[in-house]
């Protein structure tokens, strides 16, 4: 709802920001320029300017009749325009200031990168509300794009390309278009223009996650690992919730090569889906692990680990192996390698595994019976003497 407030009051605010517009251009004040252009922030200055653009129609008049003002007209028309619809609750027409493409000041061309995409994130909901496609946010990555090309060009403005390229991975796994970001990593990576440490550690972080991710989904574990791993080791300490974003990718990955977190760290970050998972493999319970699977499936489909963690079932295979391994050796030592298939079946029924013994003899042949880490084979004694009881080796 537009406050009312006279004619005169409306044109104050107009020329104070112009005024506030111009010194920092002339100043080279990014901060001060910055917080001028988030049109989305819902700040005090920006939504009282905006109610007197919408009382005060004329404000190109004011902008154009003074040279100092006017020479920023093609910056600060479409932003006027931007921050009125924005008011009106009209965020399609808000998101339309995108065509400013100037990159004169890194720090004010960040705002705009961010609010382009919110801005476009946004009326693709009104959009779809109303029943239209949705293809604001599409729009969005296709000038971000060209953003992006003009960063990437020699010269001090290249350091900007990482941020506008975070943006971009932002859009393109909002809209499914994963694939896209090949081309931009392809830029990033080969490009003998950039120099990786270089760039902010904010957006080497965020470009660390994200290309992460992208690892993860082509099941490249080791690159997924590093670059995940990076991402957790250089973020902010004090960031909760970007270092559990990272670790919602990267226990996964870890669990795929065998590395299993503490249950504190799931605890601390709130990632308890993870804990059965965890439990699982320690024990080489295939039963409770595809449990955790199915209880969590929309999590883990959401963020796109659930294969991932659905081809942990070997692992549980392997687990189990060695557990019954451990018993056999406590035993009779003498004969810890041999495993008979009378056991075996025993184990499965027990499990409530749907495997015949041929399979499983399949699934054996790629599991080790070597001795097993102190903490492996302290994770099995709490279930060694239910599995004895039930598979007969007391007997």
């Amino acid at each position: 709802m537009v406050a009312y407030i006279s004619m005169g009051e409306a044109h104050r605010r107009i020329t104070e920001y112009l005024t506030r517009f111009s010194d920092a251009v002339l100043y080279q004040d990014g901060k001060s320029l910055s917080r001028l252009l988030s049109v989305s922030s819902n700040s005090a200055v920006l939504l009282s300017l905006a109610d007197a653009l919408n009382i005060y129609q004329d404000a190109n008049r004011v902008i154009r009749q003074s040279e100092k003002y006017s020479q920023y007209a093609d910056i600060i028309v479409p932003i006027f325009r931007a921050l009125q619809s924005y008011r009106l609750r009209n965020l399609v027409e808000s998101h339309e200031f995108r065509n400013w493409e100037s990159a004169w000041a890194l720090e004010a061309l960040y705002v705009i990168a961010y609010e382009i995409r919110i801005l476009a994130e946004r009326a693709d909901i009104e959009l779809a509300s109303i029943g239209k496609i949705p293809e604001k946010l599409k729009g969005a990555g296709s000038f971000l794009m060209k953003v992006f090309g003009v960063l990437a060009g020699k010269g001090p403005k290249r350091v900007g390309a990482l941020y506008v390229t975070c943006q971009l991975f932002k859009t393109y796994f909002k809209l499914g278009t994963v694939h896209l970001c090949r081309s931009v990593i392809r830029s990033i990576e080969t490009a003998r223009i950039f120099d990786f440490e270089e760039f902010p550690v904010r957006d080497k972080v965020t470009y660390m996650y994200y290309t992460g991710r992208l690892e993860v989904y082509n099941e490249n574990f080791p690159a997924a690992d590093h670059k995940l791993s990076y991402a957790l080791t250089h973020c902010d300490a004090k960031k909760d919730a970007n270092i559990r974003m990272i670790l919602k990718y990267l226990i996964p990955v870890k669990l795929s090569i065998g590395i299993l977190p503490r249950t504190l760290l799931l605890e601390k970050f709130n990632l308890n889906e993870y804990s059965e998972v965890v439990l699982a493999l320690k024990r080489g319970d295939l039963r409770l692990l595809r449990h955790a699977l199915q209880e969590h499936e929309d999590r883990f489909l959401r963020s796109g680990v659930y294969l991932v963690l659905e081809k942990l079932e070997l692992q549980v295979y392997q687990r189990l192996v060695k557990k019954i391994y451990i018993m056999q050796k406590q035993k009779d030592p003498n004969k810890a390698h041999q495993i008979k298939l009378d056991v075996i079946v025993k184990a499965l029924k027990w499990l409530e595994m749907d495997m015949d013994v041929d399979e499983w003899l399949q699934y054996c042949a790629l599991c080790t019976l070597k001795e097993v880490d102190e903490e492996v084979e302290n994770s099995c004694i709490d279930v060694l003497v239910a599995l004895e009881d039930i598979i007969g080796l007391n007997a």
